[in-house]
């Protein structure tokens, strides 16, 4: 089979394009909120009221227990039909914020729990609230045993994100669908897309590992 390298080419600057206005301002945003919601999950996880940790679990289950397409169309197609209707860019963040809080919410709260108790008896020995010594204390030391897992959460979303082309957000792969059914070229298209979503892959893991190498700087061996 003969590659069409003018294709290709010509192809390449839409593709990126739909990269950098769509997919990764997609990615980005998800996961800003998603992380937001995380924290609140987790601690809400981690409460000693059992109606909190309950409606916790219940969310962390339902989210890990449906596939994110579903979720995504449930509220794209299926909002409507009870008099809620949600344009496509918002939908898929919202789609995307919970899919990531449901999944960074355990990452959250297990990294809280692998701080030792000690930290938490140490603040309040200086005389710090829970709500200090948690602020101060534990997230720091949190965020650090989070952050491999949490970034795998963001380069998986990366890759997720072309599930919004399914409704009609303009992203890397949708572009990649509407220049092969323009051209008829589909196998190369979609190879083309992901090439470039590896790309953006390797850049994201490179980006993972120097964050990590930082860290363990400050970490005592």
């Amino acid at each position: 089979m003969s590659i069409n390298w003018e294709l290709v080419w010509s192809s390449l600057g839409p593709l990126l394009i739909g990269a950098i206005t769509g997919t990764i301002p997609l990615a980005l945003a998800s996961f800003s909120l998603g992380l937001l919601l995380a924290l609140v999950v987790a601690l809400m996880r981690l409460s000693r009221n059992r109606a909190v940790s309950a409606v916790a679990r219940t969310y962390i289950s339902v989210i890990r227990g449906t596939p994110l397409l579903v979720q995504l169309f449930v509220i794209f197609y299926g909002l409507p039909s009870v008099g809620v209707t949600i344009s496509p860019w918002p939908s898929a963040i919202i789609a995307f914020s919970l899919n990531v809080g449901g999944y960074a919410a355990e990452v959250i709260r297990a990294a809280i729990l692998s701080v030792p108790k000690g930290q938490w008896e140490a603040g309040h020995t200086i005389g710090m609230s829970r709500h200090q010594t948690l602020v101060r204390i534990i997230l720091p030391q949190a965020a650090r045993v989070s952050v491999p897992p949490l970034s795998n959460t963001f380069i998986s979303l990366v890759k997720d994100t072309s599930l919004a082309s399914l409704i009609l957000v303009t992203e890397l792969f949708r572009v990649a669908q509407q220049v092969a059914a323009f051209s008829q070229e589909f196998m190369l298209l979609y190879l083309e897309a992901a090439v470039i979503y590896w790309i953006i892959c390797l850049v994201l893991a490179s980006g993972q590992s120097a964050l990590e190498k930082r860290l363990d700087r400050y970490v005592a061996h």
